[in-house]
């Protein structure tokens, strides 16, 4: 049995997710990354700053935060990071999970990740290419990936914009 919750982040959370990404990644640049991101009102999307708990304590998180095809909204996941002695235990999946489903509620239509190709399409991810979706930069085509969160719902196609903390 699981022993966590998860929950969207709230007030005192963001300094122990920027000690998290300190300690799950091999630089601080991802912390840097989402406090770049938390500062951008027009990227930031609050309920999308997901954190994992087991016994009071954050050990997994996920983040998805606005993005565009051409014209049209979507988000964007990650980070995403697990304190590397809970990694392998599913707090990480639990999070991204969670965060889906928060999108999901918000009604949100799409979102994006790049990242394993091994990884992502357990959580229903699949080629973006498959949606006529593309990065502004060269990258493995199984490594670019969406999920449609309403079957309802067309898909946009085009090219992301990604918000200015992003670099590119």
């Amino acid at each position: 049995m699981n022993s966590w919750v998860t929950r969207a982040e709230r007030g005192g959370d963001a300094t122990v997710i920027r000690e998290l990404l300190t300690a799950a990644f091999p630089t601080a640049d991802e912390a840097r990354f989402v406090d770049d991101l938390r500062a951008d009102p027009n990227a930031w999307m609050d309920g999308l700053s997901i954190v994992t708990e087991s016994d009071g304590q954050i050990v997994g998180y996920a983040l998805s935060t606005r993005c565009h095809v051409d014209e049209e909204p979507a988000l964007t996941l990650g980070p995403c990071a697990v304190w590397p002695s809970r990694q392998r235990t599913g707090v990480g999946s639990a999070a991204i999970r969670a965060g889906l489903e928060a999108a999901r509620r918000l009604g949100e239509n799409l979102v994006l990740v790049l990242g394993h190709a091994e990884y992502y399409p357990r959580f229903g991810f699949e080629r973006a290419s498959r949606f006529g979706i593309r990065a502004p930069f060269d990258v493995p085509d199984e490594a670019m990936m969406a999920l449609a969160l309403d079957d309802s719902r067309p898909v946009p196609s085009g090219t992301i914009v990604y918000p200015p903390a992003f670099g590119v």
